[in-house]
């Protein structure tokens, strides 16, 4: 048998599991949104405990609180930041629109542990008490917000920008490796002229480049904080320049430049700032679909398909066909794509729903921004370090396609004119001969003068 302990709130005593830190809300809590099992990433549980150090301090300097209470919570605070308690917030993300939950699940543990450390049990709220202390100057409505902020600007700026950097590093890097690898273009999934594959990954490497400035365009508005605004926005019950002194002690925690929200009811009761964060996130996502399809066409085959990549062995293979290798890193990135597509929805529809001076969906709107900065973060890196660096083209394959390609004569229209050259083309059709031997045996050019003429790599960089 479980042991136990009993807390008590407004409502009267819970019994809770002996050794966990959270208190009678959450308790009760469980009990009443029984609903899936998607839990908050550990990243946000972590952005708690930044927020409620700085909570602390902030109250401290303005002299809502005493120092040294102030500095018990910051310190058991310090070690929710660290990952010690993860295990000790059951809440799946279906739970109240404001996550107050969650956020009373971060007051409780906070408080049980700080009452430890200073040599009382679990439970006794004394000295530290969750609501009156580490919830001080604070409300779930302003500081579930702050801590979506802090989260995501955090994940943002360490994670996805730094992964979407070594993508972009290693698009540019095959680039510049196949600038001289001369290849059909493909329109309308149609042979067209020629062009490099070399400027098949400068377009992906300026996808990933915009997709990092699209990020960086957006963190502005992330780094304004709905702090100070309590229930409302009004800032009731908040001391003055509360607002200032936590974006200062959470700017010490974590290196980025978060100011005060100048309307905190927009910060409270509106999410744009993650909407427009989720809408970048899209666009990343699908440049990443386009970028991993193409790669996964061009490295068909490779003896039946385009075969124009070598994509490199994962060391993986068919449940069937021995020896069989499959383009896996590029269908993993499209899926994650797709997942992130998803969310995008979920956080319009989540955003929309502020009613009146409070959004009512904010676990499901943070979990979903969360979720794909991670999954993108993740696959960016596995993306470059698995399948773009190693990629290699297959440069006979790309000769013989291109010594076949009908629109290579596109260059003889200013010599020949567009009725000729289309001549030439159906000629070749029908003949099913290479367009160089149509061109001769209509007696139009020599093979030397169509050789001459009809220059891949020149016709690449757009020269005739």
């Amino acid at each position: 048998m479980t042991a136990t302990r009993i807390e008590h709130d407004a409502f009267g005593p819970v019994e809770i599991p002996a050794g966990r830190y959270w208190g009678a809300q959450t308790q009760r809590a469980l009990g009443v949104f029984d609903v899936g099992t998607e839990r908050f990433p550990v990243c946000l549980l972590h952005a708690f405990g930044l927020q409620k150090i700085a909570a602390a301090r902030a109250n401290a300097r303005c002299a809502a609180l005493d120092a040294a209470l102030a500095e018990s919570i910051a310190t058991a605070a310090g070690e929710l930041s660290r990952g010690l308690f993860d295990d000790h917030f059951p809440l799946t993300i279906w739970q109240t629109g404001s996550g107050t939950q969650t956020n009373m699940n971060a007051n409780e543990v906070i408080a049980n542990r700080a009452n430890e450390l200073l040599g009382q049990p679990l439970g006794t709220k004394s000295p530290v008490h969750p609501n009156d202390h580490v919830n001080a100057s604070q409300s779930s409505n302003d500081s579930f917000p702050t801590v979506m902020h802090i989260a995501t600007a955090m994940e943002l700026t360490q994670r996805l920008v730094p992964s979407l950097t070594v993508l972009k590093d290693a698009l540019e890097d095959r680039a510049r490796a196949f600038a001289d690898a001369a290849k059909v273009a493909r329109t309308h999934l149609m042979d067209a002229v020629p062009m490099t594959m070399g400027q098949a990954f400068e377009a992906f490497a300026w996808q990933a480049n915009s997709g990092i400035a699209r990020l960086k365009d957006a963190l502005p508005r992330l780094l304004l904080l709905a702090q100070g605004g309590t229930a409302a926005g009004t800032g009731l019950n908040a001391p003055e320049n509360f607002d200032v002194f936590f974006c200062e002690e959470i700017g010490k925690l974590t290196g980025l430049p978060f100011e005060p929200h100048p309307c905190k009811f927009e910060g409270m009761s509106g999410h744009d700032a993650l909407v427009e964060l989720s809408g970048a996130l899209n666009v990343i996502a699908t440049s990443l679909i386009k970028m991993a399809n193409d790669i996964r066409w061009m490295g068909s085959g490779p003896r039946c398909g385009f075969g124009e990549l070598v994509v490199p062995n994962d060391g993986l293979t068919s449940s069937i066909m021995p020896g069989k290798r499959n383009p896996t890193i590029a269908e993993v990135v499209a899926q994650a794509a797709m997942q992130v597509a998803g969310n995008h929805v979920t956080v319009t529809m989540a955003g929309a729903s502020g009613n009146f001076e409070l959004n009512v969906a904010k676990p499901v709107l943070i979990h979903g921004v969360l979720q794909s900065i991670r999954i993108l973060a993740d696959s960016a890196r596995v993306f470059a370090g698995r399948l773009v660096a190693g990629l290699e083209v297959d440069r006979e394959r790309l000769e013989a396609n291109l010594g076949n390609a009908l629109l290579s004569v596109t260059a003889l229209n200013p010599v020949l004119g567009y009725d000729k050259v289309a001549r030439i083309t159906r000629t070749a059709v029908e003949r099913r001969i290479a367009p160089r031997e149509a061109a001769v045996e209509l007696g139009y050019l020599s093979a030397e003068a169509y050789d001459r003429l009809v220059d891949p790599l020149r016709m690449a960089r757009g020269k005739s």
